[in-house]
């Protein structure tokens, strides 16, 4: 019998799979599922690329990127900080909102799926479980 432990990544990867191919019809050429992952941690009143970077654990470069990509595709814009013209701030677009939108009801369609297959109450415990897992690595 496989040890559990030596398994754990291919399941949490087949998992990670069935979700990004809920979302993968919602993007548009050249965009993929980690792309939505970035708009989400884009707060209402914007913020920063170094920011942003920070709340999702990435290299202030590889965030910059992403941000690159999502400004070529008007999901997002950079504005200048008032204050500090050097500073430019990360803020969604009208059609960045509005994927993000498609995206999270996507994500709660699969979330119900799942629920349907492994029944309300085991599936309510796996969602505990990974948001207790999970805490540190938000904080």
């Amino acid at each position: 019998m496989t040890d559990v432990k030596e398994i754990l990544p291919e399941l949490l990867g087949r998992l990670v799979g069935r979700l990004r191919s809920e979302v993968a019809g919602l993007l548009g050429p050249g965009l993929r599922f980690s792309h939505v992952r970035v708009l989400d941690a884009v707060p209402s009143e914007g913020a920063s690329v170094t920011a942003l970077a920070e709340r999702l654990g990435m290299t202030k470069q590889g965030c910059g990127q992403f941000v690159t990509q999502l400004e070529t595709a008007g999901l997002v814009r950079r504005d200048a900080e008032p204050g500090d013209r050097r500073v430019r701030r990360v803020r969604l677009t009208p059609e960045g909102e509005r994927l993000l939108g498609r995206a999270r009801d996507a994500m709660a369609r699969a979330e119900e799926t799942f629920a349907a297959e492994v029944g309300p109450r085991r599936y309510a415990g796996f969602r505990r479980v990974l948001d207790e897992l999970g805490r540190d690595a938000r904080a």
